[in-house]
């Protein structure tokens, strides 16, 4: 059942961002060469903070998908790698596709011991609370209600942060398992505060302790 739920809402986040979201501004094209290159002069803090807190959320979810891939059937670093470029467009499909995943065997690859560091975790939570910050205390709310209404470019991404953060519990609690946690209010603290909660788990959480490798379980 969750699988479709997940493809339908992969469907129809297709269908809404090209058909009922509004049109694109003529000037979109350069207004996200002006975000990624840091040349942010007359653009709106809010935007500035929208735009590089879609650069953290791929990699929050590299440090629970590449552990949750670990065993899959279906692995997730594919997944991972277009979501920096598409955000949850590209991790519904893996969440329609895998199985529940709450127990880790085999030992740890380099790329799942870079995921696993809470150093990691911190320097992603520093960064999510100052853009946070950066977006309440300079940015113009009004104005960035306006441009919601009416450019595809930031009505979508602001819709792409909402979705991946309400679905990252579904991750968040594998994760959790894995690691011998069950206390239900690490979820509501994760869903309380938008992205810098994720990100505080990732820095915080215990490691996975390793095992002996298992024949024909990949990382």
């Amino acid at each position: 059942m969750n699988r479709f739920i997940f493809w339908g809402l992969w469907l129809g986040f297709i269908l809404y961002a090209f058909i009922l979201a509004p049109p694109n501004h003529p000037d979109t094209a350069d207004l996200i060469l002006k975000l990624s290159t840091g040349a942010w002069e007359g653009i709106n803090p809010t935007v500035v903070a929208l735009f590089n807190a879609m650069g953290i959320w791929p990699m929050a979810y590299a440090a629970v998908a590449l552990t949750d891939g670990h065993g899959q059937k279906q692995r997730a670093w594919p997944f991972v790698l277009v979501s920096f470029a598409v955000g949850a467009f590209a991790l519904l499909p893996y969440l329609a596709l895998r199985q529940p995943n709450p127990n880790f065997s085999g030992p740890k690859s380099v790329l799942l011991r870079l995921v696993e560091s809470r150093w990691l975790g911190a320097a992603l939570a520093a960064g999510a609370i100052a853009l946070a910050a950066f977006a309440l205390l300079k940015g113009d709310w009004l104005d960035f209600w306006q441009q919601w209404q009416t450019s595809r470019f930031i009505h979508v991404m602001s819709l792409d942060f909402v979705a991946l953060w309400l679905l990252f519990p579904v991750l968040l609690r594998d994760d959790m398992a894995r690691r011998g946690m069950s206390q239900p209010w690490v979820v509501a603290v994760v869903l309380a505060l938008p992205l810098i909660g994720a990100c505080l788990y990732l820095a915080l959480r215990p490691s996975i302790e390793e095992s002996p490798a298992v024949e024909g379980v990949g990382a």
